[in-house]
């Protein structure tokens, strides 16, 4: 489009108008799809999707290696969470033993890098 001024009353012509109109249109799109890019982004203390998925991995596994390990019984009762490679353990077990059993199956299953045992034993 011709950037074009009408010399007669020195105003800008239509297609003057659309054509700045139309830049100005590129430019917002720009800045929205800049900011929409950086909202995406990781930020600190967040997962990437790559941790993500490692972590959701390493749940899978320490939930089976429970229930292989320790039975359906204690699988059915302890919650597993996984966060940067450290696992946490939450739930009610009937006593001590198992409590433990649950923290050791968990330590033994690769990929872990700690275990928080928030599990409390209710008789």
């Amino acid at each position: 489009m011709e950037l074009t001024r009408n010399s007669a009353t020195s105003r800008m012509t239509p297609s003057t108008r659309f054509s700045w109109t139309t830049l100005g249109l590129y430019a917002l799109m720009s800045v929205g799809i800049l900011c929409v890019a950086n909202g995406c982004a990781v930020t600190s203390g967040q997962e990437t999707t790559g941790q993500y998925v490692d972590d959701a991995t390493v749940t899978t596994k320490v939930k089976s290696a429970l229930a292989s390990d320790g039975g359906m019984t204690l699988a059915n009762q302890v919650g597993v969470e996984t966060g940067q490679g450290v696992v946490q353990l939450s739930g009610f077990v009937p006593t001590s033993a198992d409590k433990e059993r649950a923290a050791d199956i968990t330590r033994s299953v690769n990929g872990v890098k700690g275990v928080t045992n928030d599990l409390v034993v209710q008789p």
